[in-house]
């Protein structure tokens, strides 16, 4: 890989990474809820998830998706469904201190966050397109480069939203204001969708 090319994949993974998408709502709804700290796991999880989706892609799965296109149509679907169950669950989160007794309390794991990377549609258009437009030759080693400046531009930029979330605490300071924002919350990352549906 050149240094144009390597620049050019940063450019990419950067403004992949930081803009709006299921990944970066989600963070914000949960910086707003529990907190930098408590959301720590769920970010680890989207950078270092992410990331090894990329090598698993790379290292075959790309070839399937060729020869069988129809199963990335499923996938697409699949998400599609499990992104709306997601949103009525951020839109019907409990607006108070968590409470062990409801799940939707509690933030993501990084086990969750890392598995979610499978059925988020950006997450695959940005590991899909990176590997297409910007190895060589699609070697292992070249994915691994890919793989690696993904997982160093985006923890810095998820940890943007988790911080406006986190921030826009001081304002979420009744029951009524925290429901509110998840909702909002809940109808962007439906949003985010859109795209997906109509085929971009």
């Amino acid at each position: 890989m050149t240094i144009e090319l390597i620049l050019a994949l940063v450019g990419f993974a950067f403004v992949s990474s930081i803009t709006p998408g299921p990944n970066n709502m989600m963070l914000m709804a949960s910086g707003a809820n529990f907190g930098l700290r408590r959301s720590l796991p769920h970010m680890l999880g989207v950078g270092i998830g992410h990331s090894f989706m990329i090598l698993i892609i790379g290292a075959g799965l790309i070839t399937l998706f060729e020869r069988f296109p129809m199963t990335l149509v499923a996938m697409k679907w699949g998400s599609v469904a499990y992104l709306l169950y997601l949103s009525w669950k951020i839109a019907n989160a409990a607006p108070k201190t968590p409470d062990p007794a409801q799940p939707e309390s509690k933030p993501f794991t990084f086990f969750q966050a890392a598995a979610f990377q499978w059925v988020n549609p950006k997450g695959w258009f940005m590991a899909l397109t990176a590997i297409s437009a910007y190895t060589v030759d699609q070697s292992l080693t070249q994915v691994a480069v890919v793989a690696l400046i993904f997982i160093l531009t985006n923890l810095p930029s998820i940890s943007v939203w988790t911080v406006l979330g986190q921030q826009a605490r001081r304002f979420l300071n009744s029951t009524a204001r925290l429901r509110a924002f998840n909702i909002t919350m809940a109808v962007l990352l439906v949003l985010t969708l859109i795209p997906i549906i109509r085929g971009h």
